[in-house]
């Protein structure tokens, strides 16, 4: 294991700091956390935009915004990972904000015939006015699918506004003519919800039928309106390629700047379109996490796991001290394979400094490297 460096970053005001018993009625705790959401309605340039908020800013530390996949909303994407413990730990620190696509929150009105749905570019430019209406200075993005695109266009064209981004089954392509003879095929054979299905879970769950699957079937038939949905699906399968290129392979190349987290479960639908971000994104600070035994949702099916990681994500850009590993009472000491993930972290990792005081955005890769020393990155990691 020569080469590898042990890594830890530190804060002057760390956000987790060592709590090492369990919270006591873990009930009463979860439902006094959903009384905290408060839900608003915000006017963009392109049509109202359902938010669900809880806490406000906090000096410049960035909030959280997630956006969810198509055929889902806020909650049916992401209250399991958000709700498991060790998830509620962290974002306690942090406002969050969960979007909901135009439509398609629960009791949404359907929109009337002729309503011409938003393109993928501009439910990006909606985001700003989201930013703007709660006075964030920048946030973290956490998408899923169809949200993982809008969050990364938003990135790319607003990229002051984001710190960082998880992305989640992103598929960077836009669909050709075959993708979309067989999306319109699959629309005559199958009812919506068991197309959508098929792009939200693995051939394994489906074939299997996995309670999973059929929770989500009845949820996706009776809480998202069908129609709305209908829009939402014909905009994403119509979404043009995301046009991002690995610095240094065309001339004047665009890629996220921020750093990114990639994740993917094995023989996720997904799969081969986040392979190819992986490699169309710059290498030092983009970190590939692939999940096995997680299916399509891994947010859903492996929310400890995914947590884990996305504490050394934050870590590596500052926000986090040191990690407690609640389930050990020896202290901080994360998983094997997550060790491998922070050990391997990337060199262009923004300084840590106070988040209450004036953070650099990131630091340069000489910066890093001389703090570092010589780190490899390739950041593909399994777990």
């Amino acid at each position: 294991m020569a080469g590898l460096h042990e890594l830890r970053f530190t804060e002057e005001k760390p956000l987790l700091r060592g709590q090492d018993t369990e919270l006591e009625n873990s009930d009463a705790f979860l439902s006094a956390v959903d009384t905290d959401w408060k839900e608003h309605d915000i006017e963009t340039p392109y049509g109202l935009l359902h938010v669900v908020i809880r806490g406000s800013p906090k000096g410049n530390r960035p909030a959280i915004l997630t956006y969810h996949d198509v055929g889902l909303n806020h909650k049916l994407c992401f209250n399991t990972f958000f709700n498991y413990e060790d998830m509620l730990e962290i974002t306690k620190h942090f406002v969050v904000c969960h979007v909901d696509a135009p439509g398609q929150q629960a009791g949404a009105s359907q929109f009337p015939q002729g309503y011409q749905y938003p393109s993928m570019d501009q439910l990006a430019a909606m985001l700003p006015s989201v930013v703007q209406h709660f006075g964030f200075k920048y946030v973290i993005g956490i998408g899923v699918g169809a949200g993982a695109y809008v969050l990364a266009k938003f990135a790319l064209i607003f990229p002051d506004l984001v710190e960082g981004l998880v992305l989640m089954n992103i598929d960077p392509n836009g669909k050709g003519w075959i993708d979309w003879a067989a999306t319109k095929l699959s629309g005559l054979t199958s009812s919506l919800p068991d197309t959508v299905l098929s792009h939200l879970f693995s051939q394994e769950e489906l074939v299997n039928n996995t309670e999973l699957v059929q929770s989500y079937r009845q949820q996706i038939s009776s809480v998202v309106n069908q129609y709305n949905l209908q829009l939402f699906w014909n905009m994403y399968n119509g979404r043009r390629d995301l046009d991002i290129n690995r610095p240094g392979t065309v001339p004047n190349a665009k890629t996220l700047r921020c750093p990114v987290m990639l994740v993917v479960g094995d023989n996720a639908p997904a799969e081969d379109g986040v392979v190819e971000c992986n490699s169309k994104l710059d290498p030092t600070n983009t970190t590939f996490l692939k999940m096995a035994d997680s299916g399509g949702l891994p947010q859903v099916t492996q929310p400890g796991k995914l947590t884990e990681a996305f504490k050394y994500f934050l870590q590596g850009m500052g926000y986090i001290a040191y990690l407690k590993d609640r389930r050990l009472s020896g202290g901080a000491v994360p998983s094997a394979s997550m060790t491998r993930l922070a050990r391997s972290r990337t060199a262009s990792l923004t300084s840590a400094s106070s988040v209450d005081g004036a953070r650099p955005r990131a630091c340069t890769h000489s910066e890093s490297s001389e703090a570092m020393g010589q780190i490899n990155h390739t950041m593909e990691v399994s777990c």
